[in-house]
């Protein structure tokens, strides 16, 4: 009872002072996380604490802590875009940052911010993109415990908002399934649980093909046996489509069709954005022309190991809803 006063306490102060508008809602007798209004709550009830809110003008924690609350993780991961003509053999290709187009805000939910001397960064450490790790929970794949956005290295490792330091969550320190995603790539699930802590930065592999994912065919296998993420999701409908409903060549030609600049109208007008229809990642969104990206789509739809050769064949993200 004392917790859920706390609780009760926190809320009501934090709604009078923050202009909140909340909402009845239930708290079952497990940890995870609830949103009333625009408060989002991350609390335990009867268990020991699973993690805490902070923002600039919010602090939030309750349940039972005990000990630290935070977990140091070393995701690596490929993303197939960029590694489909590789300037350098097993390193990805960093075409936005050499051009200046990816944004120092993140395009992932929590619009994380970085500063932009990391993308001065060059060699195998140079930024590749933004990227999202999430955890979730053991008992329930399906379960988000936190999400974070994070920078992608060329050579496959997943690092702080610094552009080097191993990547914090405010997580308690026990076993999750590990998420990894791109807003143009379809992300991918760790099969078994990892244990993780604050004390050591777990390495979780996804670029290693011996790393086992859930689903079947999660990730692309690349020529070096070495595995990536499915390059394709223009639309962001977790799923990468050539042909038939939903497909991301018909948004792909809207993209190029309503590009400020097109004036002509034309399939063939190259457009130079940080943009979903970049799916090689090269800086410049194309549906006709020399290496446009519809091309780059259909191929990637044809060499996937289970289609039998049909232009309208789905790739679908291997992630449990």
């Amino acid at each position: 009872m004392k917790a859920f006063l706390t609780l009760l306490i926190i809320v009501c102060f934090f709604s009078k002072n923050q202009a909140q508008s909340i909402e009845k809602f239930s708290i079952d007798s497990g940890g995870a996380v609830a949103t009333a209004g625009n408060l989002e709550i991350l609390y335990t009830i009867g268990e020991v604490h699973v993690q805490e809110l902070n923002t600039a003008n919010i602090h939030v924690s309750e349940g039972f802590i005990n000990g630290t609350m935070k977990i140091k993780i070393n995701p690596r991961l490929f993303l197939q875009g960029p590694l489909l003509n590789p300037v350098t053999s097993g390193l990805m290709n960093d075409n936005l940052r050499q051009n200046a187009i990816i944004p120092t805000t993140s395009p992932y939910p929590d619009l994380a911010t970085c500063n932009a001397s990391v993308f001065s960064i060059t060699g195998n450490n140079a930024i590749v993109d933004w990227v999202w790790v999430e955890l979730r929970a053991a008992n329930d794949n399906t379960k988000v415990i936190n999400g974070k956005s994070a920078l992608l290295q060329r050579d496959g490792d997943v690092v702080g908002l610094d552009g080097f330091s191993d990547v914090i969550m405010n997580a308690a320190p026990t076993d999750y399934y590990v998420v990894v995603n791109h807003r143009n790539h379809l992300g991918a699930m760790s099969f078994g649980t990892i244990s993780l802590n604050e004390a050591v930065a777990s390495i979780v592999d996804f670029t290693n093909s011996g790393f086992a994912t859930y689903g079947m065919h999660a990730q692309a296998i690349l020529v070096s046996g070495n595995t990536a993420l499915w390059a394709g999701d223009v639309n962001g409908n977790n799923q990468v489509r050539y042909l038939g409903p939903n497909n991301d060549s018909a948004t792909l030609k809207s993209i190029i069709l309503n590009a400020s600049g097109n004036t002509s109208n034309s399939n063939y007008f190259p457009y130079s954005n940080y943009n979903s229809g970049d799916i090689n990642l090269n800086g410049i969104v194309r549906y006709l022309g020399p290496g446009n990206d519809k091309g780059i789509l259909k191929n990637i739809i044809l060499n996937h190991p289970a289609n039998p050769s049909s232009n309208y064949f789905p790739i679908s993200q291997q992630i449990p809803n």
